[in-house]
């Protein structure tokens, strides 16, 4: 253990989800707190807080040396960048210590408009290689928070990475809910329940029962909860700064309990002290037991827990052996009664914590023929300011209380108010132009804001509109088998080949075979590279950039957008980037000269519609695809159909090919699919088809795309490839035979998505 280490090296982060709660990480030692308005946050559930809380808070938190973080964590929608802007020009003016952001529109807007905010880049974003956070970097993310599936030793190559070569801070959740999935690649309440978690609504349905496995389990993608609290060396080690605790749902009893304990356990590791290892107290709160696993890279099935509520009873009374009835009451009596203690003991500490606005006490003084004097009291804050003219006698317009109160009631800062206004010291039938007044006013507002130059509103950016596309769209396909290369190549489309996530296991096969389909043909092979890209694998990608040097990619991971954007190689933003408005396709084209982009699945035709392309950038919308609801690095085959193998590692990854189905409650299936070379998915029973697009949005996009990877669902398609292919260029190429031809060909298919959108 360090002898050295001093407690500004690390920032324990806490959850604030209601007022209680956040008061409750002030009391337990939080050196930051993190908190969503009632928009724009990834936490909907969540009882968020207003505009006039939020300044309150930031004021009660920064008298206790703690800072506050916003969340505006979530994709934005085109009709939402008005309001966002209008909350972003109150925001920049309050004290807040910075913005949780996932939105690359909103990087955009933030870097170019509201620079003095600084910013964070959310979980939603998935970083977990260099490669990232060097693209976040340049849209000016001081802190990145890092993919929960990493282990120690990849954070800490991305903390030396960050910190050394790019000035980025790293975090990394510490305690609280594991989940199965990829964040900001989950969309499993999208499809399930219209709850899209990328816009905070996230209904949960990985915690939810299914039919009883073949293995006997009712919750099968259910896991327990994270914690790292015997690993803070590690984590100290490995450089990381923000040791973040998840839980914004959960109550102020909870967040005080694994707050304090956090801060215990980081001031005794900068103390050089013993780390504590009683955990009783955090099993005393809400847990789904405990597991480090992802921490230690030993992804296993003993993850998974059979039963997603509150495990705490059931652990007591495995640690008090309990054998009859009456002791397991004994058990909960004592558990409910520590529940209680802490509830009360909360309660206590924050019951005099206020957020109210303070009173704000102004005094006037001044005489005919000299300056006028204004005392100021905020609090144990105190200031004077004196006029530059002097007071002239007058008989017709004096200043009086009322025209002193009109001009200096907007003196305040979002803290104060002004509660008395006392012009007893101040002579009668004196006067001072308006404009002086107001020259007092703006220096008292100025003393408020320390010396902050007050930045003025901006209107909403506007970005220059193009015009619709003239050529006819053309069709884009995804593959994965080197069989399908000639049947796509017959139909003259552009062929997109899946590049797996254990990619430095193929590189020198695929190598191969794009540089010889480059040889045999004057068309290219385009790479598809995957969402998920860690380690070895992301090297292997930019290994393969160099050496296939490709003319065009399309990329669901930042990581190899930026390095094909310092290669000069054009790149496409793939389906898994997420890009819902304008000002995402301006960042991704400005910032990154992409050439194009794909807009989310999960947006509808008005959503959709009002979208600006970027010039001489082209514009992707997939009209079928079997529908991913996760991806997780976890295996999914050990609650469902079972698995020899106890623990998911890199030869899972390269060779197993699986396939099997969960059942919901009301007979839905999702399909889980495991790839070689890919992590586990899951997938919605039915495939994505949407031809009402090409006719709703004409002229809106230069290429619809179909994906024809062998992914098995029950969407019944009657013909082979080829003909599938052929109906689907014939349907692009406005051919009005092709719709009747795709309904008869492929069947249980659904467009859900395209009509409830966000």
């Amino acid at each position: 253990m360090s002898s050295v280490s001093t407690r500004n090296q690390f920032e324990l982060l806490a959850p604030g989800g209601d007022l209680e709660s956040i008061k409750a990480a002030i009391i337990a030692g939080a050196d930051a707190i993190y908190c969503g308005l009632d928009n724009f946050n990834a936490r909907n559930r969540a009882t968020n807080l207003t505009f006039d809380n939020l300044n309150g808070i930031v004021r009660l938190a920064h008298e206790h040396n703690c800072k506050i973080f916003l969340t505006l964590n979530i994709i934005i929608l085109e009709s939402e960048i008005p309001a966002l802007v209008r909350l972003l020009n109150k925001l920049v003016n309050t004290k807040i210590d910075g913005v949780i952001v996932q939105d690359l529109g909103l990087f955009y807007i933030l870097k170019h408009h509201f620079p003095t905010l600084d910013v964070h880049a959310s979980t939603q974003n998935n970083t977990h290689n260099e490669g990232q956070i060097a693209f976040l970097s340049k849209l000016t993310a001081s802190r990145v928070n890092l993919s929960r599936e990493l282990n120690i030793h990849e954070i800490k190559h991305l903390a030396t990475v960050g910190r050394d070569e790019h000035n980025v801070l790293m975090e990394v959740f510490v305690h609280g809910s594991y989940c199965i999935g990829f964040s900001g690649l989950c969309y499993i309440s999208s499809v399930k329940n219209g709850n899209s978690g990328n816009r905070g609504r996230c209904s949960q349905p990985c915690r939810d029962k299914y039919q009883t496995t073949n293995v006997g389990k009712d919750y099968p993608l259910n896991l327990k909860d994270n914690s790292a609290f015997s690993d803070m060396e590690a984590l100290a080690d490995a450089g990381v700064y923000s040791l973040k605790v998840e839980g914004r749902i959960k109550k102020s009893h909870y967040v005080y309990t694994v707050v304090d304990q956090w801060n215990q356990q980081i001031q005794r590791y900068c103390d050089n002290q013993a780390q504590l290892t009683d955990t009783s107290s955090l099993y005393t709160v809400f847990n789904r037991d405990f597991s480090n696993a992802y921490l230690q890279g030993n992804i296993n099935k003993n993850m998974f827990i059979d039963n997603p509520r509150d495990n705490s009873v059931k652990h007591f009374s495995e640690v008090y052996s309990c054998t009859s009835e009456d002791k397991l009451q004994e058990v909960k009596q004592e558990l409910y009664d520590k529940k209680t203690t802490i509830i009360e003991t909360v309660d206590d500490k924050i019951r005099d914590l206020s957020i109210e606005k303070l009173p704000l006490h102004l005094s006037f003084r001044g005489q005919v023929g000299e300056p006028l004097v204004i005392d100021i009291k905020a609090g144990s804050r105190r200031h004077t300011v004196t006029s530059n003219e002097v007071l002239v006698y007058t008989d017709t317009s004096a200043i009086d209380h009322d025209a002193l109160f009109t001009v200096f009631k907007a003196v305040s800062d979002y803290d104060h108010d002004v509660a008395t206004i006392d012009d007893s010291d101040l002579a009668d039938n004196v006067f001072m132009p308006f404009s002086v007044l107001k020259e007092l006013r703006d220096q008292l507002n100025e003393w408020f804001r320390d010396g902050r130059e007050w930045i003025a509103p901006i209107d909403t950016p506007q970005l220059e509109k193009t015009p619709l596309q003239q050529e006819a769209a053309k069709l884009s396909v995804l593959i994965a088998n080197p069989k399908d290369i000639e049947v796509c190549k017959a139909q003259g489309v552009e062929i997109h080949y899946q590049l797996p996530d254990s990619l430095h296991t193929e590189l020198k096969k695929l190598d191969k075979l794009f540089t010889e389909y480059r040889e045999s043909s004057e068309e290219e092979l385009v790479p598809w590279f995957p969402a998920i890209l860690i380690g070895e694998h992301f090297e292997a990608a930019k290994a393969f950039l160099a050496q296939v040097k490709p003319k065009r990619i399309v990329t669901n991971n930042t990581g190899v957008a930026y390095v094909a954007s310092q290669m000069g190689i054009e790149w496409i933003a793939g389906p898994l980037l997420n890009m819902t408005n304008s000002f995402g396709l301006h960042c991704i084209k400005e910032e990154f000269n992409a050439a194009g982009a794909f807009v989310s699945n999960e947006i509808n035709k008005k959503q959709i519609k009002h979208i600006v392309r970027p010039q001489s950038f082209d514009l992707y919308y997939s009209i079928y695809h079997p529908i991913v609801m996760l991806m997780s690095r976890q295996c999914l085959f050990h609650q469902t159909v079972g698995c020899k193998i106890k623990a998911f590692d890199a030869k899972c990854l390269k060779g197993c090919k699986k396939s099997t189905s969960i059942l919901t409650m009301r007979d839905a299936a999702f399909i889980i699919d495991k790839q070689k070379g890919d992590h586990n998915a899951l997938y919605s029973q039915n495939n994505f088809l949407n031809t009402a697009i090409i006719d709703d949005l004409a002229g809106k996009f230069s290429h619809y795309f179909i994906d024809l990877r062998d992914i098995e669902t029950q969407t019944h398609v009657a013909i082979d490839k080829a003909g599938l292919l052929a109906i689907f260029s014939d349907l692009v190429a406005g051919k009005e035979e092709a719709k009747q031809q795709l309904r008869d060909a492929v069947t249980l298919t659904s467009d859900a998505q395209y009509h409830k959108g966000l």
